[in-house]
């Protein structure tokens, strides 16, 4: 199924057809046509299966066809501030020939920056999309009004659940109007997953994606080896290895820093990103990954 499939409005499609879409990914062609139609959903996907523009696209549809106010219309709520400014890039492109105005909330930023978001929240963005804590803090200090809010969406909810923000999602829930329509993705469906599905959603559509295998291109090895052994391992790995980007994910700050310094001292081309550094460093190093400055990123997988 191709995206023209779908009678988006005109002003979408010049967003789709200039971010090169062409065709619908098993998630999307499931639940676009269930969110065009009204309905509660919960989708269960990996990552890289395409749940952003799933969502982001039909929610676009319903408010660029719709009457136009200044109310908050659709509130996305993710587990990171990089996944917030992800999403809200994401947002910019397809949105870029419609009237639909968006804004990410997080935290870790400056006092500029707060004043930007609260303006912007009192003056009602279409989307807005946030991290937990940072919307909770602007809920606080009382001029946000989500009571015309019509479209809720929890993206990578599992995590959000395994980084504790169980009761911020349930405030944040008790502040929009029961009559919405909510949309769930996950990667996951553990037990306090399923709680929060049925807590927060009405009847809803379920859709499960399964992992897809990878393509016959791609090459997947694991290795069994005992802690002292994974840096010589990544580093006798990489050493002769002629790749432009490579992408390393460790479970710890401490066993980030430590591979990131090993790889330096072999002359490799490696920085770190983790939460020991602030909003504008992290941001820096990315832009050097994506703009190929930088060929070895080393990340903790939060």
């Amino acid at each position: 199924m191709t995206f023209h499939d779908f009678n988006f409005e005109a002003r979408l499609i010049e967003g789709i057809d200039a971010l090169g879409y062409e065709t619908a990914t098993p998630i999307q062609e499931q639940a676009i046509p269930a969110i065009l139609s009204g309905k509660d959903l919960i989708g269960s996907a990996q990552t890289g299966t395409g749940k952003t523009a799933a969502f982001l696209l039909p929610i676009i549809q319903k408010i660029i066809t719709t009457p136009h106010d200044d109310a908050i219309k659709a509130l996305v709520i993710v587990p990171t501030r990089e996944l917030a400014q992800q999403i809200d890039q994401h947002m910019e492109g397809l949105s870029y020939f419609t009237p639909v105005s968006s804004i990410p909330v997080y935290g870790g930023t400056d006092g500029a920056s707060f004043s930007r978001e609260r303006q912007a929240l009192s003056n009602g963005a279409d989307m807005v999309i946030c991290t937990p804590g940072r919307m909770i803090a602007h809920l606080n200090m009382g001029y946000v009004n989500l009571s015309s809010l019509r479209y809720l969406i929890l993206d990578e909810a599992d995590r959000m659940l395994d980084m504790g923000f169980y009761d911020d999602i349930l405030k944040i829930m008790s502040y929009v109007p029961p009559e919405r329509q909510t949309l769930c993705f996950t990667a996951t469906m553990p037990k306090d997953m399923r709680e929060l599905a049925r807590k927060i959603l009405k009847n809803p559509v379920e859709i499960n994606i399964a992992p897809s295998k990878p393509a016959e291109n791609i090459l997947q090895m694991a290795y069994v080896v005992y802690d002292t052994q994974k840096i010589p391992l990544v580093q006798y790995l990489l050493k002769d290895l002629k790749l432009r980007s490579i992408l390393i994910f460790c479970s710890t700050k401490s066993s980030t820093k430590a591979l990131s310094a090993a790889l330096k001292k072999l002359g490799l081309n490696a920085q770190e990103i983790h939460s020991d550094l602030d909003q504008s460093e992290r941001e820096k190093v990315l832009n050097k990954f994506r703009s190929k400055e930088l060929n070895i990123l080393v990340a903790t997988d939060i």
